[in-house]
């Protein structure tokens, strides 16, 4: 994992290319071949960022074992722009639109943060062109605490702060801005200026009417969950949540907060790989959600408490209404999903863990 945001360049990520998608716009996507016959990835970024800004430490890694698609989403990098209202729906869609112009028929989608609800919707929309899911720092619904109200309303004052730098490696001071760290490299901050402020309170208010909780529990595809135990925007009890809500899910920790796609790749990145080659082996074996077994941090000594079966998640699908998850008691066997050890071990990596 050498490269950060201050080493990052045009010269260190693959090379991409703008693509248009009939009826929809001019988007950019990244496609990288990986070994012969490889089963495929199409990476979804999450809010502000851009395919390279969330992705560029593990373009590498995974393409060692898949075929790697990413893109820009609507309204950020170089993705469609947003005319009118921005729609979580319209983002999944678009996922599908690249898949059709590359011949890709089906697909594993790999959701980090708002890229999270645009893979549960390309499975909901178009669940033919799922073969799994892998979903990463996201959960069923957001906002739902004020500290996860706090931090999204942060990345307005990121995106806004971004417009107003140097073109040159540049200290970022404590802050909204120092989400995305210390230091970062011309390229990575005009990654970063390419998402306006004005779309990020637009995809805000989409993220804040999400609710996948009436309809995730019939996902029916091999999936895994890469929970990032250290993070303070959304809750690592919440995406514990979304694993148990999802028949078969696997858990995948990784010790890192929200940005650890960059700032904890360390972590992260090792996790994602794991979770993606999980998902992988359970497809080829035959397309069911799997035995659901999921991988602990190695402790294996917690008891599940943090992660009940919760009862508080507003109604609604796609960009319907929503709120946050509510308390529940630990259930473990709801839905013969998860072994309660590593639900335990997930919830035990978590406890006096911050940000």
């Amino acid at each position: 994992m050498g490269l950060s945001l201050a080493t990052v360049s045009e010269e260190t990520v693959p090379p991409g290319r703008a693509m248009l998608l009939p009826g929809r716009g001019t988007t950019y996507i990244v496609d990288v071949a990986g070994p012969p016959g490889a089963p495929t990835l199409v990476l979804i970024h999450g809010l502000v960022a851009s395919t390279y800004l969330n992705w560029f430490p593990a373009f590498e890694p995974l393409s060692a074992h898949f075929r790697v698609v990413a893109m820009d989403l609507r309204g950020h990098g170089r993705g469609i722009p947003v005319r009118g209202r921005f729609r979580i729906a319209d983002c999944a869609d678009d996922v599908v639109a690249v898949a059709d112009q590359l011949g890709i028929d089906r697909f594993i989608p790999v959701g980090y943060s708002l890229g999270g609800p645009v893979a549960q919707l390309i499975w909901r929309r178009h669940p033919e062109r799922v073969a799994g899911l892998v979903l990463a720092a996201t959960s069923r619904n957001f906002m739902g605490t004020p500290q996860e109200r706090l931090f999204f309303q942060s990345l307005v004052g990121v995106a806004a702060a971004a417009q107003l730098l140097p073109d040159r490696p540049q200290p970022i001071r404590p802050g909204p801005v120092s989400v995305y760290g210390t230091r970062m490299s011309g390229f990575a901050l005009s990654e970063l200026r390419r998402t306006s402020p004005t779309v990020v309170i637009q995809a805000l208010s989409a993220i804040g009417r999400f609710s996948s909780h009436e309809w995730v529990s019939d996902i029916d595809v091999p999936t895994a969950v890469v929970v990032t135990s250290k993070d303070r925007a959304i809750g690592p009890h919440r995406q514990i949540k979304l694993a148990r809500a999802i028949p078969g899910a696997t858990l995948h920790p990784a010790k890192a907060g929200h940005t650890a796609c960059v700032l904890g790749a360390n972590q992260f990145v090792p996790a994602l790989v794991e979770a993606c080659r999980s998902v992988a082996d359970r497809v080829a074996a035959g397309g069911g959600p799997g035995d659901g077994s999921g991988k602990g941090d190695g402790s294996g000594n917690g008891d599940g408490s943090a992660n009940g079966t919760g009862s508080g998640d507003g109604p609604g699908s796609g960009d319907g209404p929503g709120s946050g998850d509510g308390p529940g008691r630990p259930s473990p066997t709801q839905g013969g999903v998860l072994h309660t050890t590593t639900i335990g071990a997930a919830t035990a990596a978590t406890k006096g863990e911050h940000h």
